[in-house]
């Protein structure tokens, strides 16, 4: 089954909904942006998702106070979303570590097997000055070559209900991202576009 992460939570009502929709995942976002949430408010969320369900802590940057985060809040799995080093990510560890590529080019991939420590890889589309969020796809094609490296991936940038079962018919990826395809501004979520979008991402399956 196609697993989905609906990311840039910041409220309960939204995280409820993404669950009820049938998300697997949760993404928290810590760093700057439209999407941030303060990790009080990420721990009161988390407390209220059911079994089975993913918190995932979404960092950039080599921060010292991200494991501190992940524990306060019960984060499960942590998502490096920058230029992480192997070293900084080794430091996190025994927790799932997805680490996110941003596909500029097909050349981007062949820097999959120096992130030993990885999980999972998460490929996002390339826009300068953003890190995240952009609702920009990239090139399917770059990531049918990282699934040649054997981790699986998470296919992110840009997907929603109107074009995630073509990528998933392309890819066949471990998982699917949504973040901006599924919102009704930056931050609130859409309920009739999450349900949608997690429909037709599982449509294949």
């Amino acid at each position: 089954m196609t697993r989905v992460k609906i990311c840039g939570i910041t409220n309960l009502d939204d995280a409820l909904g993404a669950v009820e929709c049938g998300a697997d995942a949760l993404g928290f976002n810590f760093a700057a942006g439209p999407r941030k949430i303060d990790p009080l408010i990420a721990r009161e969320i988390i407390a209220r998702l059911p079994p089975f369900v993913t918190a995932v802590g979404v960092f950039i940057g080599e921060d010292p106070a991200t494991a501190d985060i992940a524990d306060e809040c019960g984060i499960q799995v942590i998502q490096l979303h920058g230029g992480e080093s192997e070293e900084f990510a080794r430091l996190l560890l025994p927790r799932p570590i997805i680490k996110v590529i941003h596909a500029k080019d097909a050349t981007a991939v062949e820097a999959i097997p120096t992130y030993a420590s990885a999980s999972a890889i998460l490929l996002d589309t390339n826009v300068p000055g953003k890190l995240g969020g952009t609702g920009q796809t990239f090139d399917w094609d770059i990531a049918l070559r990282a699934k040649e490296y054997g981790k699986p991936l998470i296919l992110a940038g840009g997907l929603g209900p109107a074009n995630v079962a073509s990528a998933v018919a392309k890819v066949r990826p471990y998982a699917v991202d949504a973040a901006s395809g599924v919102e009704s501004s930056p931050g609130k979520k859409d309920y009739e576009l999450m349900k949608e979008f997690i429909r037709n991402a599982r449509a294949l399956d």
